[in-house]
């Protein structure tokens, strides 16, 4: 096996067994590990400390697979993946995301199953390596016909793999996968929708605006298929406004919402920056507004500049409110910490001139579960704010 030496001192995050490993941290690699390869991670003096992936062209040059000297092969990810599935036999949903990278042990591997039909996400060099192993593992799990891959995410450039989709495993899907969610059904576009088709991560979420909004005119921006509208929708709303860049996405929303046979709702195709400012010209309000926007902040290297499109964003739905409006807004960018999305909503409401409290932190559905020693699987944060 190929061996990583780190620099004297760089050992201490992973003795915290965080386990990503920076090229900065790195003093030299022996021998030439191809992409994906296994490799054993050793302090500078020598001492054993895990066995990771390599990825020679990311920053983050390494990703742990285990903290103890052993082989990586087939059996390896048929049990990380059976231990997965095992621990969300609980959830009573037809959707359930089964492998949530890291915190399942498993980095670069993202696994959301509907029904008989898993839809995986490989998005990183040691998860392409072992495509094979986890297709297999996948389609053994009890119940699940075929596996499809959606390895089209632009974080794939970083490792230098270029996108890759389609079915990996049992026959393809004769009829549109489907979820059904707190009574509601949606259509799962595994082949084209965002990421795995469907969010599962908002599942709660979705539940609670559902609770809050009866009697209320509601917003939601960045609807993608639907998700916050059509629980407004069911949650007793006088109206529902909303909106998405997309048109197959907003198509999807409204045969989404006729389907479950929900009252009629404003469906409108446009960027929502510019409509939020129509909207504040026009002097119209809102009781509830939703802002879910797509990844602004891939990295840490772009909180600064996504910052400043949250705080503006956010500084327009604060205004667009009635009193006593709530606010149910979003990032899912891993590079913005909690601690900063709080501070730029607090910035964005000073600048409006708006009082607003905290009601609630959001955090992703509980079969997203974000490990101790990895603090950045906690990548959807949000606030339930009113003013």
């Amino acid at each position: 096996m190929h061996k990583l030496i780190l620099k004297p001192g760089r050992e201490k995050s992973l003795k915290r067994r965080h386990p990503w490993i920076f090229s900065g941290a790195i003093a030299r690699i022996e021998g030439k590990p191809q992409l994906g390869d296994t490799v054993e991670v050793c302090s500078a003096d020598g001492a054993f400390l895990a066995v990771a992936a390599c990825s020679p062209e990311s920053q983050i040059r390494a990703r742990v697979w285990d903290w103890t000297k052993r082989d990586i092969d087939s059996g390896f990810f048929a049990q990380r993946i059976a231990r997965a599935a095992a621990a969300r036999n609980g959830f009573d949903v037809s959707g359930v995301r089964l492998v949530h990278g890291e915190s399942d042990g498993l980095p670069g591997v993202v696994a959301d199953r509907f029904g008989d039909t898993v839809v995986v996400q490989l998005l990183s060099a040691g998860a392409e390596r072992w495509r094979g192993a986890i297709a297999d593992a996948l389609a053994a799990l009890p119940g699940v016909q075929r596996v499809i891959e959606r390895s089209d995410a632009d974080v794939r450039q970083l490792e230098g793999l270029p996108p890759q989709s389609g079915l990996l495993r049992g026959p393809a899907a004769q009829n549109l996968l489907t979820v059904t969610e707190h009574g509601l059904q949606y259509g799962v576009d595994a082949d084209h929708g965002h990421k795995t088709g469907f969010y599962l991560d908002q599942r709660d979420n979705r539940l609670l605006l559902r609770g809050l909004v009866k009697g209320k005119t509601v917003l939601d921006c960045f609807c993608y298929a639907g998700g916050f509208a059509l629980n407004a929708l069911a949650g007793g709303a006088t109206a529902v406004t909303a909106i998405d860049s997309s048109g197959p996405a907003l198509a999807a929303a409204q045969a989404n919402a006729a389907g479950n046979q929900l009252p009629a709702a404003e469906w409108i195709e446009a960027d929502v920056f510019q409509s939020l400012r129509k909207f504040r010209d026009a002097g119209r309000k809102f009781d509830f507004i939703v802002l879910d926007p797509p990844k602004f902040a891939p990295t840490a290297a772009h909180a600064e500049k996504a910052a400043r499109a949250y705080k503006d964003i956010n500084l327009i739905g604060f205004k667009l409110l009635n009193p006593g409006g709530f606010l149910m807004t979003y990032s899912c960018s891993g590079g913005v910490s909690p601690d900063l999305f709080q501070k730029i909503i607090a910035g964005a409401a000073l600048d409006a001139g708006v009082d607003a409290r905290i009601e609630r932190w959001l955090h992703a559905a509980p079969d997203h579960p974000v490990a101790l020693n990895f603090p950045e699987g906690e990548y959807l944060k949000g606030l339930l704010c009113r003013i």
